[in-house]
C-alpha cells in the first residue's frame, strides 16, 4: 500500500557467503532492519527489495543478477532511490564502490547508505575521501575477520586433527553410537544382529536419520567402527 507524502525507494541487500543466505539468517535480518529503520525515520517508502546472495563485495555491480533486476525495475517505474545498509553492502572494493555509485548518479539514481546517509550524496573532495576511508576500514575489518577465522581453524586442526566438515556420529550423538556398538557386540538368540536389525533397534529407541527414517546399513556400519 502506497503512503502519500513518502518518497518511494527500493532496498538492496547483499550477502557474500552462501552459508549466511536465507530469511532466517542474521545478515539479511540485520540489513532489512537497518534499511527499514532509516526509511521510516527519513520519510521513505520501501516499495521493493532486491538481493544478491553469495556475491562478493568486490564483484562489479553490473554483473550481479539481483542488482540488474533492480535496475530494470527502476527504469520502468520511476523510483529513483536505492537504500543499502552500509556502503560496503553496496560494494566493499573501493573502485567498484566508486564506479558503481557514479554509474547510478549518471542514471539519475540516488544511493543512500542507512548507517551514513551523506556518504553517497556529495561529490566534494571531502566526501570522496570519507567514502574511501570508510571503505578502507571495511576492507581492513573484513581482512582481519578472515585472518582470525583462518587462525582459529588452523589452531583447531592442530589440536584435534580435524576442522570443519561433517561431524562424526559419535560427535553428534555419543549415546546413539554407544547403543549401536552395544547391540553389535551382544548376540541375540545365539547370533550377531545384522546391520538392519541394529538400525531397527536404534529407531525404536528414537534414533533416526535426518530424513526421519531408520539409518541405512552403511551408516550403522560407520557407527560401530572404532573411530565412528
Amino acid at each position: 500500500m502506497s503512503h502519500k507524502g513518502l518518497t518511494k525507494a527500493v532496498a538492496y541487500f547483499r550477502t557474500s557467503s552462501e552459508t549466511n543466505v536465507g530469511e532466517d539468517k542474521d545478515s539479511l535480518k540485520r540489513q532489512r532492519e537497518a534499511v527499514a529503520r532509516y526509511a521510516k525515520a527519513a520519510g521513505y517508502e520501501i516499495v521493493d527489495e532486491y538481493s544478491d546472495d553469495g556475491v562478493k563485495g568486490a564483484d562489479p555491480v553490473n554483473e550481479r543478477p539481483g542488482f540488474a533486476a533492480m535496475m530494470e525495475r527502476i527504469a520502468s517505474n520511476g523510483v529513483r532511490t536505492i537504500i543499502v545498509e552500509t556502503a560496503s553492502r553496496f560494494a566493499r572494493d573501493l573502485i567498484i564502490q566508486e564506479t558503481g555509485w557514479r554509474m547510478l548518479r549518471e542514471a539519475g539514481v540516488t544511493l543512500i547508505a542507512a548507517d551514513s546517509p551523506e556518504a553517497f550524496l556529495d561529490d566534494t573532495p571531502t566526501a570522496v575521501m570519507i567514502r574511501q576511508i570508510l571503505g578502507a576500514v571495511s576492507q581492513f575489518e573484513k581482512a582481519m575477520l578472515v585472518a582470525k577465522l583462518r587462525g582459529a581453524r588452523e589452531r583447531k586442526k592442530r589440536e584435534t586433527g580435524k576442522c570443519g566438515g561433517r561431524q562424526s556420529y559419535a560427535e553428534r550423538s555419543p549415546e546413539m553410537v554407544a547403543l549401536a556398538k552395544k547391540l553389535a557386540r551382544y548376540p541375540v538368540n545365539g547370533r550377531k544382529r545384522s546391520l538392519r536389525e541394529i538400525s531397527a533397534e536404534l529407531a525404536s529407541s528414537g534414533f533416526l536419520a535426518a530424513s526421519g527414517e531408520p539409518f541405512h546399513a552403511a551408516a550403522v556400519a560407520r557407527m560401530i567402527e572404532r573411530k565412528a
